[in-house]
């Protein structure tokens, strides 16, 4: 995990472009690093058994598999993983805060916003991940900003909506929702995103602001690849709040190998963040960007897909 230590907010913004860091995550890199650890436990004449592994199945499958055995592979059973997106940013100046965070964590940024642009820029010179934050209709009505989704809008608009907003995030390599709870529920306006998104090789994070959201189910079905968030940490911008939903996201990665929490750019937040997130390393959970989970996700469902078309089909009854 790196700390990019970018400037405090009360020095310029110019000087944060300049002082940005670019982050060294390499994903080739760990793949060796895990063949490596392979063959110490099942035999240096393994080395393509190895390889093998680690290049035809996800990380979570092949650890899966190893405890399965038994074999004594701590530094892997505990290398789960954990994304953290912060959401929210571009609407103030304070946002660049949060750029002092590692660089392995995502930001969603709000289109059309005074920072949306130079924000967007300053995490490119990070190698850090970009998201579109896309304001959508909820069920509370709440005022929605500038480049916002609504239920009235035909799919064209929304796709115009939708381009328009990129536009203002041009290296934002997915979206996901602010608010929602409505749209997310209607399948016509996130059919219509989910194509844009599939012609523009986006993919999609769910917020999950509802229970019965539909966005991933439709992602899915258009092939736009697709991932939700697990916990909202600063729901409540409380520090023992903040504490609580980090352990429940902690909890979450050590039972399923992953875990994506959704936070804001709140000072509580950040201080939290700041003071906590090296504990992740010393309890082997791994701080990766969110494009690695999505990266396994298809490794994985590619795979499921491989099982199902040699499975014989058995017809239901009618």
């Amino acid at each position: 995990m790196r700390n990019n230590n970018i400037c405090s907010a009360a020095i310029p913004f110019e000087c944060a472009l300049h002082k940005a860091e670019p982050k060294t995550f390499d994903h080739i890199e760990r793949k060796k690093t895990l063949t490596g650890k392979l063959v110490s436990l099942i035999g240096t004449g393994s080395f393509l058994l190895a390889f093998f592994l680690l290049n035809t199945f996800s990380f979570r499958a092949v650890k899966s598999v190893l405890i399965a055995l038994g074999l004594g592979f701590a530094s892997l059973v505990n290398a789960s993983t954990i994304a953290l997106i912060i959401d929210d940013i571009g609407n103030k100046p304070e946002d660049i805060r949060a750029f002092s965070l590692p660089s392995e964590i995502t930001f969603a940024i709000l289109p059309h916003t005074p920072y949306s642009m130079p924000f967007s820029q300053l995490a490119e010179q990070q190698q850090r991940e970009v998201m579109l934050h896309v304001p959508m209709e909820s069920l509370s009505g709440k005022e929605l900003g500038p480049g916002a989704l609504t239920s009235i809008m035909p799919p064209e608009m929304i796709k115009e909506q939708l381009e328009q907003a990129h536009a203002s995030v041009p290296n934002a390599i997915a979206i996901n929702n602010h608010m929602g709870s409505k749209l997310t529920q209607l399948t016509l306006p996130m059919t219509a995103t989910m194509e844009y998104l599939q012609t523009k090789g986006l993919y999609f994070v769910d917020s999950r602001t509802t229970r019965f959201s539909r966005a991933e189910n439709i992602a899915q079905k258009y092939g736009v690849p697709s991932l939700h968030r697990h916990v909202f940490l600063d729901h409540i911008p409380e520090p023992r709040h903040i504490e609580t939903q980090f352990k429940r996201l902690r909890g979450i990665a050590n039972r399923d190998g992953l875990a994506i929490g959704i936070a804001h750019p709140y000072p509580q937040t950040l201080a939290y963040l700041s003071k906590h997130l090296p504990e992740l390393e010393k309890a082997g959970i791994r701080l990766v960007p969110l494009s690695e989970l999505m990266f396994d996700k298809q490794q994985q469902l590619a795979m499921n897909k491989a099982e199902e078309k040699e499975s014989p089909v058995v017809a239901e009854d009618e």
